[in-house]
Formats: structure tokens, C-alpha cells, sequence
């Protein structure tokens, strides 16, 4: 055998070697801090998509709990290992494994230990009392990374501010692992809520840039959905162009109701050029006759009769398919016609007889500012509007 394909086979044996030893991995042995060392790498995996990681990774933890419990008491003084008590409660670990240790022995601060074993047993409140005053960035980054998460979690509802501060300690006190990725999926719905746009599309852009083919990407994208149409994220018309382009990431369909979503929303708020331009983007992705099509025309006819197209915007209502509408969406468009017909009476004049088949010549074009009493009848009633559709909202 020559040399150069000897050289071959053996970079062929090897490259096999190394693939089996990864696939078969031995179980996990060593000091209690490598043991979860290896349970983060694994974890790791799965924010960056790793479906055979996400598989293992309830058994690893099992297989790390029982060696917790068969370690020499000892090995607990070693403040590396008290830390990764607390490390793998917070990466998952059994509650009941811990209380077995021997917590005489364990060397780890107290709030810390007893807070990670409130969170995960789910006593928050005591949780939230016994981690407030930790500052994530004064321990170790390894252990500071994953209270900061759970600091978020603790204080998202009740504040926010401080949730988000936290969040983004989490993110860069432990970059690249799923701590990074959890931070970024619970992050970006306080921040959508809190209208920060420019956070809210670096956050966007960030997840996608590193943990687009993450297990919980799913996840991400729902609270993404959730934060950018329960506010008014999607509703300034200067912006839209930069929604858009992050709504490219996002999978047809899912794209499709939320642009839905936004029209509706920027209907009852009279936002009329972003109905305009989320409705035109929905027609694009409507399939022909299909219910979310006709949703589409309505928004789109909506914006246009409120505005300057009012015959053609007019005849785009009075064609629709009631039959394929929501209840809430035909309630909407009776309003949107009602209001239609009132802003063309304070143009043309009380002399002008009005009806909803036969509505009267338009000007070239309709001027709303012209007047501050249509105006105000129209923000009453979108403002009754949104009173009625508020428990019907998506």
C-alpha cells in the first residue's frame, strides 16, 4: 500500500473513530462542576438546533442527579461545586435530587441556594424576595448568567424594567448558550411591550443572526408575534418598511395573520396608511377566495374610503363576502361604512341625502383635516369601536 493512500485510510478510521465517540457519549464522570459543564454543552446544542441533544438532555440530567447523590460529601466544600448545585436546579435539575444533599456541607451562598430551590419548586414569591438584592454581574458568570435569567422571569409582570435590565445581563454575561437564546425569547416580549422599537428589532435581528434554527424558535416567534401587535410597535407608518423586513423571516402564513393582525389594529386606532400598507402586504399573500383574503379587502377598502379613494374604497366594502367574515370583523365593517357615510355628509353638506347604495359624487380628493368636527365624531366613534371589539381581539 503506497503511502499517500495509507494516509487515507487512516484519516478514514480516525474521522469514523470520532464520529462514534460523539454520537455514543459515556456517561458523565468527574467533579460535580464538570458534570454540569457537560449538561450546559449539551444545552448549548439545543439553541443552536441540535435535535439529539434536546432528546438526551432530560436523561443527562438524570444520570448528574444520581451521581450527585453518590458523591463523597466532601466534594460539596469546593465552592465550584456548591455553585453547580445551583447551576443545574436552574438548568433543570430535580428539586427532591438537591434536598438530599448535604446542605451543611454545600458552599454556596444562602439566598442563592434557597432562591433557585423556591423558583423551580414554584414558591415566586419567596423566590422573588430572596434573589432581588443579587446583582448577577458580582458572581461568577457561569452561575450570575443563569440567576439573571430567572430574575427576569420573577419580575416581568411586576417589573418590568428591572426584567429586562437583568435579561440583558443574562445575554452578556453568558453569550452564545441557551441562556443567551431564553434571554432573547423572553426579552423581546417586555420590550415589545414597552415599545422600545429599536431594542425591540436589535433583539429580532440578534435571535436570528445565532438561534434561528434553536429548538424553541417557535417560541420565540409567538412572543415576537404577541409583543409587536398588542402595542403600537407596527402602527407608526415611518417605520413599516423596518417591520416588513423582519417580518421576511418569518414563515408565509404566520406573515400573512400578522399583517392581518396589524391592519386591524391600526383600523380601530385610525392609523389609515398602515391599514394601507398591511392590507396590500396580506392581498400578496392571500390565496384567491380564502377567508383571509376577503379580511384583507376589507382593511384595504376601509383605508381607502377613509381617505382619498372614497368611491373605490366604498365599492371594495359594499362587494365583500359578509359570510367569510368573523362576527367581530363584520361589527367593524358596519362602523367603518357608518363612518364612511358620515365623514362624505360633513363634506358635501347637511343637504345632501345619503345612503349606503347609492353614496354621492366624490371630489377629487378628500381632505379629513378640513374638518375638526368630523374628526372628532370619527375618533368617538372608533373609540366606541374599540370598546366593543376589545374581548374579541386576536
Amino acid at each position: 500500500m503506497t503511502r499517500p493512500l495509507l494516509r487515507t485510510v487512516l484519516l478514514v478510521l480516525l474521522s469514523l473513530a470520532a464520529t462514534r465517540a460523539f454520537s455514543d457519549p459515556a456517561p458523565p464522570s468527574g467533579e460535580p462542576y464538570e458534570l454540569v459543564r457537560t449538561l450546559q454543552a449539551v444545552q448549548d446544542g439545543i439553541a443552536r438546533g441540535d435535535t439529539a441533544a434536546h432528546g438526551s438532555h432530560i436523561a443527562l440530567i438524570r444520570q448528574i442527579g444520581e451521581k450527585f447523590l453518590a458523591a463523597d460529601p466532601n466534594v460539596w466544600s469546593n465552592p465550584q461545586n456548591g455553585q453547580a448545585v445551583v447551576i443545574y436546579l436552574l438548568s433543570g435539575g430535580a428539586p427532591q435530587i438537591v434536598r438530599k444533599l448535604p446542605r451543611d456541607k454545600i458552599n454556596v451562598d444562602k439566598a442563592l441556594f434557597d432562591g433557585a430551590l423556591a423558583y423551580v419548586e414554584g414558591r415566586q414569591d419567596e423566590a422573588r424576595e430572596l434573589l432581588k438584592d443579587v446583582k448577577p454581574r458580582t458572581i461568577s458568570s457561569g452561575m450570575g448568567g443563569q440567576v439573571a435569567l430567572v430574575q427576569g422571569a420573577l419580575f416581568a409582570r411586576s417589573e418590568a424594567s428591572l426584567a429586562i435590565e437583568r435579561l440583558d445581563d443574562a445575554r452578556l454575561l453568558l453569550p452564545g448558550t441557551l441562556v443567551e437564546e431564553a434571554a432573547l425569547r423572553r426579552e423581546v416580549l417586555l420590550v415589545g411591550q414597552a415599545e422600545d422599537f429599536d431594542k425591540f428589532e436589535f433583539l429580532t435581528l440578534a435571535y436570528i443572526r445565532h438561534y434561528r434554527n434553536s429548538v424553541y424558535a417557535g417560541d420565540f416567534w409567538q412572543r415576537f408575534s404577541t409583543g409587536l401587535t398588542q402595542s403600537n410597535l407596527a402602527l407608526d407608518d415611518r417605520r413599516f418598511a423596518r417591520v416588513a423586513a423582519l417580518l421576511e423571516h418569518v414563515d408565509r402564513a404566520s406573515r400573512l395573520k400578522l399583517y392581518l393582525v396589524i391592519a386591524r389594529g391600526a383600523l380601530i386606532r385610525g392609523k389609515l396608511t398602515v391599514v394601507s400598507l398591511a392590507a396590500e402586504r396580506a392581498l400578496t399573500l392571500s390565496a384567491d377566495a380564502a377567508p383571509d383574503r376577503e379580511r384583507a379587502h376589507f382593511y384595504r377598502g376601509a383605508s381607502r374610503a377613509l381617505t382619498d379613494e372614497y368611491d373605490g374604497g366604498f365599492a371594495e366594502l359594499r362587494a365583500l363576502d359578509r359570510s367569510k367574515l368573523a362576527e367581530r370583523d363584520v361589527l367593524l365593517l358596519n362602523a367603518t361604512l357608518q363612518l364612511a357615510l358620515d365623514i362624505r355628509k360633513s363634506i358635501t353638506g347637511p343637504a345632501a341625502v345619503m345612503t349606503a347604495d347609492k353614496p354621492p359624487p366624490t371630489p377629487a380628493r378628500i381632505d379629513l383635516a378640513s374638518s375638526n368636527a368630523t374628526l372628532a365624531r370619527a375618533k368617538s366613534q372608533l373609540g366606541e369601536l374599540e370598546l366593543l371589539t376589545r374581548d374579541h381581539r386576536p
